[in-house]
């Protein structure tokens, strides 16, 4: 999974994470400028080839090392 592409994910980017959801859901923003990508692409430096790294991007941008996971939940 690390240093194919960075993943797009849902939430809106803050600074820190006073506020978060602490259920897992989603971080979500009437007004959202910026989404968080998580961890890095072959075209990142080393210390960003992680999971835990985390940035904010415009929501307009494009880039080829950009990417999402479609996920789903399961019933039973």
């Amino acid at each position: 999974m690390h240093g194919s592409v960075s993943e797009w994910v849902e939430d809106c980017y803050h600074d820190r994470y006073d506020g978060a959801p602490t259920d897992g859901s989603e971080w979500t923003a009437v007004y959202c400028r910026y989404r968080v990508v998580r961890g890095g692409s072959r075209m990142d430096s080393p210390e960003r080839l992680r999971s835990a790294s985390r940035d904010g991007v415009p929501i307009t941008l494009e880039d080829d090392h950009l990417g999402f996971r479609v996920a789903r939940t399961l019933t039973r």
